[in-house]
């Protein structure tokens, strides 16, 4: 076995391509409701969210000497800083991220498609690098597992 998940979609993909199927049926179609610009504010606080969260993983990972990009080495589990309260806290950050771009975009269709994401994410990504994990890092993963949730 190679040291990295074996993805069956790389997560970016997993998310992005609903996100970006939804603006362009939007942009074809149009949306059945129209969504309003008083939801703009909070689709920057989401990418504000991502922005956050997914450096202050960033800058740990980089600390700890970990991969960085999806699909890499992981040199350790690391189970400080937002990886205390979540065992995927990049993947959470970039489905706040999908939520606020099409909040801001606005399409009606890319919010309706995050739920489709985040099942791809999961089937594509998530269960393949569980299994990577708990391979490599066995009953230390286990324990992590079951003290960390996957999400929140």
């Amino acid at each position: 076995m190679a040291d990295a998940p074996h993805y069956r979609i790389w997560p970016p993909v997993a998310l992005g391509l609903p996100l970006v199927a939804g603006v362009v049926v939007t942009s074809a179609v149009g949306d059945p409701v129209k969504l309003s610009v008083a939801l703009r504010p909070i689709g920057w606080v989401f990418v504000g969210a991502f922005v956050v969260w997914n450096g202050w993983a960033l800058v740990l990972m980089t600390r700890t000497r970990t991969a960085l990009l999806p699909g890499g080495e992981t040199a350790q589990l690391l189970d400080r800083g937002p990886f205390r309260v979540s065992r995927n806290p990049l993947y959470l950050g970039l489905i706040a991220l999908d939520i606020g771009i099409a909040l801001l975009w606005p399409s009606f269709w890319a919010v309706v498609l995050v739920p489709v994401g985040v099942l791809m994410l999961i089937w594509g990504a998530i269960l393949p690098e569980e299994r990577y994990l708990r391979t490599k890092f066995g009953a230390e993963y286990e324990h992590y597992s079951r003290r960390v949730r996957r999400w929140l």
